[in-house]
C-alpha cells in the first residue's frame, strides 16, 4: 500500500518571498494617498483661479480701496455735522460739495495761470529768441542771426508735427482710456457716497459676520483707520494752506506775475503728492521767474529751499504731532513700496495705510520704558594685572 504526500504549493512561493531582500518587497500604498493627492490639486487648482480671479478684477479692487480711504478722509467731517443734527447722506453731500468745488476752483485757476503764460510767451517769443542769440554769440563766440534758429525751429516744429499727426491717428485709443478713466472716477465716487454715508450700517454689517470677541478688534482697527486717515488728508490741508500762504507772500514781494495760482500750486502739489511733489511744486514758480527775470528766479529758488527745512523741521512737526506721527524714512519707504505694488494709487494710499499699520500696531504692542542701566553703555573692562611673584626671605 502506498502513500501519497500532499504537498502544500504555497509553501515554495513562500519561502523564496522569504528569502528576498526587504527592499525589493511589494507594499500597497497607504488608503489616504489618494484623498491627499487629490485634495492637493484641487488646493492647486483653486489658487490658479483665485488668482487669475483677481487679475481679471484687480480695475474694480483698486476702485474699492481708494474708495474706501476717501471715505475714510472724510467719515470725521461727516460724522461731525451728523452729531449736529445733519443726516448723514446729507452731510455727505455737502462735503462732497465742498471738495468739488475746492478742486474746480484749483482746475481754473491753474488753467488761467496757463493760457496767461503761453501767451505771454507766444507774445514776447521774437525777443527771447534775439535774446538767446545775443547770449549764444557773447557766451561762445559764435556768429548766429534769428534766420539760423527760424531754420533750425522750422525742423523742430515739422518733426512734432509728425509726432502728432502719429498721435492723432490713435485718437480712437485714447478717447477708450479717457472714458475708462471717466467710469472709473464715477465708480470711486458712487462707492465713496456709500461708505461715508452708510458707515454705520456698512460697520455692523461687516461686525455680524464675526465672532463677539473679534468684533471689538474690528471696531478699533477701524476707528483707528479712519482716525489717521483723516488726520493725514486734514494735517496735509493746513500744511497746503500755510506753504501757499507763505509762498504768495514771496511772489507777490518778488513781483511775479499769476502769484496767488503759482501760490496754489505750490501748497497743493507740495503736500498732497509724496516724494516728488516738493520738486514738482517748486520748478514751477522758478520756470515762470526764469522767463522774466533770472535773478528773481534765484531769489524764489532760495525761498522754497528755505521754507523746505522750516516746514520739515519746525512747522510739520507741530502739525502732524497729534495726527500722523511718522518717522520721515518710514514714510519714504512707504511711499516706494506702495509705488511698487500700486503704482500711482499706491504711492498716495501708503503713508495713511502705513500710519493705520502704525496706530494699530501701538494700540496692541506693549512698549516698556529703557531703564537707565540698559540705555547707558556697558561699562569698559579694566585690564588684569599680571601677578608678579615674590619670594620671602625669614632672618
Amino acid at each position: 500500500m502506498t502513500f501519497v504526500v500532499a504537498q502544500d504549493e504555497s509553501a515554495e512561493p513562500a519561502a523564496q518571498s522569504a528569502e528576498l531582500p526587504a527592499f525589493w518587497s511589494v507594499r500597497t500604498p497607504p488608503r489616504w494617498l489618494p484623498r491627499a493627492l487629490l485634495y492637493v490639486v484641487l488646493a492647486v487648482a483653486g489658487l490658479i483661479a483665485a488668482f487669475w480671479v483677481l487679475a481679471k478684477m484687480q480695475g474694480l479692487l483698486t476702485v474699492l480701496l481708494v474708495s474706501i480711504f476717501l471715505a475714510f478722509a472724510i467719515e470725521p467731517a461727516v460724522n461731525w455735522l451728523a452729531a449736529r443734527g445733519v443726516r448723514r447722506g446729507a452731510g455727505t453731500g455737502a462735503v462732497f460739495l465742498v471738495v468739488l468745488v475746492v478742486i474746480v476752483a484749483f482746475v481754473w485757476t491753474l488753467g488761467a495761470l496757463l493760457v496767461n503764460q503761453v501767451t505771454m510767451l507766444v507774445k514776447n517769443a521774437p525777443d527771447y529768441v534775439q535774446d538767446l542769440v545775443n547770449w549764444v554769440n557773447s557766451t561762445f563766440r559764435q556768429d548766429l542771426s534769428g534766420d539760423d534758429l527760424t531754420k533750425y525751429a522750422s525742423e523742430w516744429s515739422s518733426t512734432i508735427e509728425k509726432y502728432l499727426v502719429g498721435l492723432a491717428g490713435n485718437v480712437w485709443g485714447i478717447g477708450t482710456i479717457a472714458i475708462g478713466a471717466l467710469f472709473q472716477l464715477l465708480g470711486v465716487l458712487l462707492f465713496t457716497f456709500y461708505f461715508a454715508a452708510d458707515g454705520p450700517r456698512f460697520r455692523t454689517w461687516v461686525c455680524s459676520l464675526l465672532p463677539p470677541k473679534q468684533q471689538k478688534h474690528v471696531l478699533r482697527a477701524w476707528d483707528i483707520a479712519v482716525e489717521k486717515t483723516g488726520g493725514y488728508i486734514y494735517s496735509r490741508a493746513l500744511l497746503a494752506l500755510c506753504s501757499a500762504i507763505a509762498h504768495y507772500v514771496a511772489l507777490r514781494v518778488l513781483d511775479v506775475p499769476s502769484a496767488f495760482a503759482l501760490a496754489l500750486w505750490v501748497g497743493v502739489v507740495s503736500q498732497f503728492i509724496p516724494t516728488v511733489g516738493t520738486y514738482m511744486a517748486g520748478a514751477l514758480p522758478v520756470l515762470v521767474a526764469l522767463v522774466h527775470d533770472p535773478i528773481t528766479a534765484l531769489w524764489i529758488l532760495l525761498f522754497i529751499v528755505a521754507y523746505q527745512q522750516f516746514e520739515n523741521y519746525v512747522l510739520q512737526p507741530r502739525i502732524t504731532a497729534t495726527t500722523l506721527d511718522m518717522h520721515p524714512a518710514v514714510a519714504f519707504g512707504a511711499v516706494i513700496a506702495g509705488a511698487a505694488l500700486l503704482g500711482p494709487t499706491g504711492a498716495l494710499l501708503a503713508i495713511p495705510v502705513t500710519a493705520t499699520l502704525q496706530g494699530f500696531a501701538g494700540a496692541y504692542v506693549r512698549r516698556y520704558e529703557v531703564t537707565e542701566e540698559a540705555d547707558a553703555p556697558p561699562p569698559k573692562k579694566k585690564p588684569k594685572r599680571k601677578k608678579t611673584a615674590t619670594a620671602s626671605t625669614d632672618e
